[in-house]
């Protein structure tokens, strides 16, 4: 059997923070489900029941990798089917959603946005078509954020003709209104590219230069340069690259209330407004904040990045937990593979840190 590492003294640190949130996490599981969630104080990670879904993931052909960590510990770490090490770069498509997401509270923290009421022409009103729809006035940072723009979508069967623009920014700006801003969820990383053009044109920097120095740095990781624009604009909200392990940091920053090797690196403010009920998905009908999903699992609240065929950053605060998986991008589309993966959390990761590791 499998020896799975236990909570160790060195790590009271990252438990008093987790218990601090713990609280929180509970209390907002209670304002969304309209139950309070289990009341957990396990420490590890049952080997019994985690041995089981660890054989249960290996069955799953697309997935390449599996990080638990728990209270600041990497309990498991796996890779499956020929997946690349965990400390190699991989292509997280749209869980890059919730890094742009953090790259704007860090950038309001800064001054170098307004805030989240700043409308989108204030930086980009040269990319606007000569005769705009009013309402793309009134798109704010906020309205991308939670992608509630009201702009026809970028993404689906129309992102191909987006890509193949001679303009991003423009065509996204260009879209037809299909609802008020501010509306129902239209999910579109048409939105988040035009927060990474407006970190561009506020800060004067590339968004992947913001992303070095103030994220890639604190938290001791890597991410590489990926995909820009015929103008030179990192693409915001996909195709960025970073390693499992490098997720389970920007997983655990969050879950941490922003705070990492004893600095605060993104406001605590920004994740709880990032992870707060802004809008629903019209296809999953879970909720949806500053970049992040929300959903329940057996009565816990779980906050994830999601990323098209499976890149998974899940956390847990109220079992002290942030899960990565991450998986092939050569998915197909209605597969049941993200389906699967759920059941990995909601069936086996879960009610392992419930029970707990064995102790003594």
């Amino acid at each position: 059997m499998r020896r799975f590492p236990q909570f160790t003294c060195s790590l009271l640190v990252a438990a008093a923070l987790a218990t601090a949130g713990c609280a929180e996490a509970q209390d907002r599981a209670a304002e969304v489900t309209g139950e309070e969630a289990p009341q957990v104080a396990t420490r590890g990670l049952d080997p019994d029941i985690l041995e089981q879904t660890i054989g249960q993931a290996a069955q799953l052909p697309n997935l390449r990798s599996l990080i638990v960590m728990r209270h600041g510990e990497p309990l498991v770490e796996e890779r499956f089917n020929g997946g690349p090490g965990l400390d190699a770069a991989v292509n997280i498509k749209s869980a890059s959603k919730s890094v742009i997401s953090a790259l704007v509270g860090m950038a309001i923290e800064r001054g170098v946005l307004e805030g989240t009421g700043q409308p989108v022409l204030s930086e980009l009103s040269a990319y606007a078509p000569a005769d705009a729809d009013p309402r793309l006035r009134q798109v704010t940072v906020g309205n991308l954020l939670s992608m509630r723009a009201g702009l026809e979508r970028t993404s689906g069967d129309n992102y191909g003709r987006w890509v193949s623009s001679e303009n991003w920014v423009r065509y996204a700006l260009s879209r037809p209104f299909v609802e008020e801003p501010g509306g129902r969820m239209l999910y579109s990383t048409g939105s988040t590219h035009l927060l990474s053009a407006m970190l561009t044109e506020a800060s004067g920097r590339s968004t992947w230069a913001l992303a070095q120095e103030w994220l890639a740095e604190p938290l001791g990781v890597v991410i590489p340069r990926w995909e820009r624009d015929p103008q030179g604009i990192y693409l915001g909200g996909n195709q960025m690259a970073m390693s499992p392990r490098a997720m389970a940091a920007f997983g655990e920053l969050y879950r941490n209330g922003g705070a990492a090797g004893g600095e605060q690196v993104l406001p605590a403010e920004w994740v709880e407004r990032s992870w707060t009920p802004a809008t629903r998905s019209p296809w999953s009908g879970e909720s949806y904040g500053y970049g992040w999903f929300i959903g329940e699992v057996r009565g816990h609240l779980v906050y994830y990045a999601w990323g098209y065929g499976g890149q998974m950053i899940f956390v847990v605060p109220d079992l002290a937990m942030t899960v990565v998986m991450t998986s092939s991008t050569d998915v197909e589309r209605g597969s049941d593979h993200l389906g699967a993966l759920r059941r990995l959390l909601k069936d086996g990761i879960v009610p392992a840190a419930e029970r707990g590791g064995q102790t003594g």
